[in-house]
């Protein structure tokens, strides 16, 4: 884990400059991963907590927590029980946590600027398996995650004056009518108004949209909708 850790040029993330600390960032996950006892976890955790990956004191969470989210998985899933139970309070707090203005976001290799709790819940739906082995602890995570929902269209047909998206959900979208960010090729567009039309049955995440006001034109194949609450998130 330490190679995956020193690896990453933390001082090349972005982050508030009088709240964000990346040698925090690095010794915080670097303690952490070689974390042998209680005492050695919880110093590790408050290096992480305060200007490394989050801010506790202000509640805000920095782009480092995006990158370091993968790494504390693995320190929880490999590292001493002490470590996993830090790690795992770490992931809490940065899920939750409210960006600063102006560092709301990552990019993704497709270029999507992906808001952070979005990104974060996404790299905690890869290890759904592990967190629901770690039982109601993880569980409880991933239901954390699932209010960041992710939709990628597939295919759209015009139903009345709007249009109905058949695509993958990840997450759980909530009933009743929902604002989304719709992202492609690095542009993103405002849906102000979709329902989850039919939900994914039980081993599948095939599910259905309706699209108020918007034809299928404007909706195409490849297009990631994210909530526009996470999008307006920000201290």
């Amino acid at each position: 884990m330490l190679d995956e850790i020193n690896a990453v040029d933390w001082d090349s993330l972005s982050g508030h400059p009088e709240w964000y600390e990346p040698d925090r960032a690095a010794r915080g996950l670097r303690a952490l991963a070689e974390a042998a006892n209680l005492v050695q976890a919880a110093e590790a955790g408050s290096q992480l907590g305060n200007g490394g990956i989050v801010h506790g004191h202000s509640a805000a969470v920095f782009p480092a927590a995006v990158v370091a989210t993968p790494l504390l998985l693995d320190i929880a899933q490999r590292g001493h029980p002490a470590a996993r139970h830090t790690a795992l309070g770490l992931l809490d707090e940065a899920l939750s946590c409210w960006p600063h203005a102006g560092y709301t976001r990552v990019a993704a290799p497709d270029g999507t600027a992906v808001p952070l709790c979005c990104a974060i819940a996404d790299h905690l739906r890869e290890r759904t398996e592990f967190l629901v082995g770690l039982g109601r602890r993880g569980k409880a995570l991933l239901a954390d995650a699932a209010a960041h929902w992710r939709f990628e269209i597939h295919e759209c047909v015009a139903v009345g004056s709007g249009t109905a998206a058949f695509g993958i959900l990840a997450g759980r979208l909530p009933d009743g009518v929902r604002a989304a960010e719709m992202h492609l090729a690095g542009a993103l567009t405002v849906l102000s108004e979709l329902t989850l039309e039919y939900p994914p049955v039980e081993g599948s995440r095939e599910a259905c949209l309706r699209v108020t006001a918007r034809h299928p034109g404007e909706l195409p194949p490849g297009a990631v909708l994210f909530p526009a609450e996470c999008g307006d998130r920000a201290h």
